[in-house]
């Protein structure tokens, strides 16, 4: 008499074949996303970076500080009032003329920081990465010292990741 189907123990071998590769693959799958956002945010930084850089050109001084989660301030005479643009994060103008960003990465104000340092000729942006092992950490915090100071330092553990003028 032949039986057609599996045993027991050839149905347990596969289940934990199975879930081997899986407990293998979820950390990989997680810090996929945790690299993913960390570019995003490397990525917008860069972005932001560009319009402070056009703001300066048209100004020669960088925006002034901000309240936290207040936006840029970069109108009026001395770059110090929120710009009455409504649908524009980013612009200078009565009118809003001199676009710069339309709109703020999506952590601006809450995890990603901006304050404008040595009076007006440089700037610090600072947000903290999900992967504190990624290289380009202490590489940022090295080469922004001077201008974030004490909001991007301690080493890569601390995860923040610094954009300034250079």
């Amino acid at each position: 008499m032949k039986k057609n189907g599996f045993t027991l123990i050839e149905l347990l071998v596969v289940i934990a074949i199975i879930a081997s590769i899986v407990s293998l693959a979820i950390p990989n799958y997680l810090g996929a996303r945790q690299r993913a956002r960390d570019s995003k945010r490397k990525s917008e930084m860069v972005s932001l970076k560009a319009a402070l850089r056009l703001y300066y050109n048209d100004f020669q001084i960088f925006p002034a500080n901000v309240s936290e989660g207040a936006g840029i301030q970069g109108c009026g005479a001395g770059g110090t009032e929120l710009c009455p643009c409504g649908l524009v994060d980013f612009a200078s103008g009565a009118s809003c003329d001199n676009l710069y960003m339309k709109k703020f990465p999506s952590d601006f104000g809450t995890s990603m920081v901006y304050f404008q340092a040595a009076n007006g000729d440089d700037f610090c942006l600072a947000v903290t990465l999900d992967n504190v092992s990624d290289p380009d950490i202490a590489a940022s915090q090295s080469r922004c010292a001077s201008a974030c100071g004490a909001n991007c330092t301690g080493g890569a553990s601390t995860g923040r990741y610094c954009v300034c003028a250079d």
